[in-house]
């Protein structure tokens, strides 16, 4: 076999057996996904760090689920009796993942709670919590302190821009909203019965 028949064979060859890079990303990519609903099930102990790390790997699972699957994913945290679940949004109705391994609250280790949250709603200390996670993968932004039963805490907030996801060992302050410059608040207000808000500086 002469050495262009050779190359030429060896390019057939590569065409028939290779993964382009999109199908390499993608199976990565399902793995990645596969881990992170996997992970948040497994117990490792029940020190705080531990349970921090459960949480996060919670949140990434449930961005690639709401990512894979095009459609929000709502997840639910009862702060009272220390347990998260989530929930898929299908129309107007929001139904249990497919997955068994999200059919069941996930509970919270009996040392560690959840002390503080922090969302667009404003902050909760007990009660029931919730977030949305979105499928082009944004996630509302919040901030979640935890705490154990020797006063150690752990904060957990999610970036607003990137979405990138920060842990601490000490307090997190949440953000605040950008202040509203004084021109606009005045097309903020209610529209009156004869239309919409005349700015002041172009009141007669």
């Amino acid at each position: 076999m002469d050495r262009r028949a050779k190359d030429q064979w060896q390019t057939a060859v590569c065409d028939v057996t290779g993964f382009t890079l999109l199908e390499m990303i993608f199976v990565l990519f399902l793995m990645v996904a596969l881990l992170g609903l996997v992970i948040p099930r497994i117990t490792f102990g029940d020190n705080l760090s531990t349970v921090g790390r459960r949480l996060v790997g919670t949140i990434r699972a449930l961005q690639g689920m709401a990512t894979l699957a095009q459609k929000p994913v709502h997840l639910y945290i009862d702060m009272d009796h220390g347990t998260y679940w989530p929930m898929v949004l299908e129309g107007k109705e929001e139904k249990v993942p497919l997955d068994a391994a999200w059919s069941t609250p996930i509970p919270l280790p009996e040392s560690v709670r959840i002390t503080e949250f922090t969302a667009a709603q404003g902050t909760k200390t007990n009660g029931r919590a919730d977030l949305w996670l979105y499928p082009s993968g944004r996630i509302d932004p919040v901030t979640i302190h935890l705490a154990d039963g020797a006063a150690n805490i752990l904060a957990i907030a999610v970036e607003p821009v990137t979405g990138s996801i920060r842990v601490s060992d000490q307090r997190i302050e949440p953000l605040k909203p950008p202040p509203i410059p004084d021109r606009v608040k005045p097309y903020l207000q209610p529209l009156p019965l004869g239309g919409a808000p005349v700015p002041a500086g172009l009141r007669p």
